[in-house]
């Protein structure tokens, strides 16, 4: 299956719009890279710990998406776009969401 942010694939149109789809992850911060974002908050630096986390998000919820647009039988998901929301009543959990339209593509001709 392709995956792309733009609204097209190169050699292909589109035949037919399945439906829109996303793919969600929630994710919590632990004690100890909380610690280590405060003590980069205050001596400056990236906070790896987060990072990772993100980055882990962001593939768990692609993932989703991939699992979404197999079981409508797209050939693609095009326009994908991320949305980042912190959650929690301390802003402790991180929602990542991965949109996109699913679709079957065709050779151009």
């Amino acid at each position: 299956m392709i995956f792309t942010t733009t609204n097209n694939v190169e050699g292909y149109e589109v035949s037919e719009y399945i439906r829109v789809i996303a793919g969600e992850t929630v994710t919590g911060i632990n004690f100890l890279k909380d610690i280590g974002a405060t003590f980069r908050s205050i001596t400056g630096g990236r906070s790896a710990g987060y990072e990772e986390e993100a980055v882990r998000a962001r593939e768990t919820a692609l993932n989703e998406l991939w699992n979404r647009g197999q079981e409508l039988g797209a050939d693609a998901v095009i326009g994908i776009n991320f949305d980042y929301s912190p959650m929690g009543a301390n802003n402790d959990m991180l929602m990542v969401t991965a949109t996109g339209t699913a679709v079957k593509l065709r050779h151009k001709q």
